[in-house]
């Protein structure tokens, strides 16, 4: 008989079966969720990358808290999803540059769970910044984002990981932060911070908890990206073909499932690209 463990979620019961998504017959079985009872809180969980990873981890069982900053709509919309596959959602709305906010939306957190076994540091802005136009401003902003932010997530959510022995923590860094981009200095400086930070915390939280990132290549381009530079970026790539979002969803259920042994590590899911 299986026990539950400290800090577990009992999962609502929802019957064995299947149901239909894009037209494929898939059929979930409770007891092989890998992350049944887990909770899992995804920044920047309500859209783009973010949505897939906070549907591949509720997939696998998890209750998922979705973040968000101005996606509200669509966080609500996602909860609706998760929730319909027998696991409960909480969105939650938090500036991730405000510390202050961040602090609220982690213990908003844990007054509706009792425990976070999954932290994925997802949420990021993407900001054109020419070397030229780059301001003070423009500067601090995309690395409060971006660096700062998984930072205090990381530090307030590895607390009572510590205390429970146990957790996961997946920073979503880029491929930007191997290679430079010289229109996207900031992003590419806090993404390659983030990879450090990754080190940093696998050894400062070794070993109860682990920590590490998936960098993924060119996923989902802006719709105003125009089909020639698709088609450049494109040539690059040895898979050529750029991501898609299960791509990074499935890396990032990887580490939330890997043994305990793995950590400190980067990913990098791009088709090849930093390999080249």
């Amino acid at each position: 008989m299986k026990t539950q463990s400290p800090g577990e979620v009992k999962a609502p019961a929802f019957p064995a079966g299947a149901r239909l998504e894009g037209g494929a017959r898939v059929c979930y079985v409770q007891d092989a969720m890998r992350l049944a009872g887990k909770v899992a809180l995804v920044t920047g969980g309500a859209v783009r990358v973010g949505r897939a990873i906070s549907l591949a981890l509720a997939r696998e069982g998890a209750h998922v808290v979705v973040h968000h900053h101005r996606s509200g709509r669509e966080a609500r919309a996602l909860a609706l999803d998760i929730r319909r596959l027998g696991v409960e959602a909480l969105p939650l709305q938090a500036d991730l540059a405000r510390p202050a906010e961040v602090a609220v939306m982690v213990r908003a957190a844990f007054r509706a769970f009792p425990a976070i076994h999954v932290l994925v540091n997802n949420a990021a802005i993407f900001p054109r910044t020419p070397l030229l136009e780059i301001t003070p401003a423009v500067w601090d902003r995309v690395l409060a984002v971006n660096l700062r932010g998984p930072f205090l997530c990381a530090q307030a959510v590895a607390r009572r990981m510590l205390r429970a022995g146990t957790g996961k923590i997946i920073n979503i860094a880029d491929v930007g932060g191997a290679r430079a981009w010289p229109a996207y200095i900031p992003y590419c400086v806090s993404k390659a911070g983030l990879i450090m930070l990754t080190q940093g915390l696998a050894v400062a939280l070794a070993p109860h908890v682990q920590v590490n990132a998936v960098a993924p290549g060119p996923v989902l381009f802006p719709e105003e990206y125009p089909d020639r530079l698709r088609r450049k970026v494109r040539a690059t790539i040895p898979m050529r073909r750029e991501g898609a979002p299960e791509d990074v969803a499935a890396a990032v259920v990887f580490f939330a499932t890997s043994p305990a042994y793995i950590t400190g590590q980067t990913l990098f899911v791009d088709g090849g690209l930093s390999a080249r």
